[in-house]
């Protein structure tokens, strides 16, 4: 089941992974979504595939190679002793 979107959620590329950031605006035909270490970036509807819990599922296949680039560094300044 879809339910609305709303700034706070998280975004994730598939269920179970990390989440790679968090929606920023939502408008028509669009959202925003903030890329930790990366910036906002602009998310076509399109790119949608699900949206539940709190949760967007993005389709990679249709985000941009500069989101993707980001979504790859998001995590980059993490501390390994305090993840996992």
């Amino acid at each position: 089941m879809n339910e609305p979107i709303e700034i706070g959620f998280m975004a994730f590329l598939a269920e179970g992974r990390e989440g790679i950031g968090a929606v920023r605006a939502v408008a028509d035909g669009h959202i925003v979504i903030y890329v930790e270490n990366g910036g906002e970036f602009s998310v076509p509807s399109s790119a949608i595939r699900s949206v539940h819990d709190d949760k967007v599922i993005l389709d990679a296949r249709h985000l941009d190679r500069r989101l993707l680039d980001a979504i790859g560094h998001a995590h980059d300044r993490e501390d390994p002793k305090l993840v996992g």
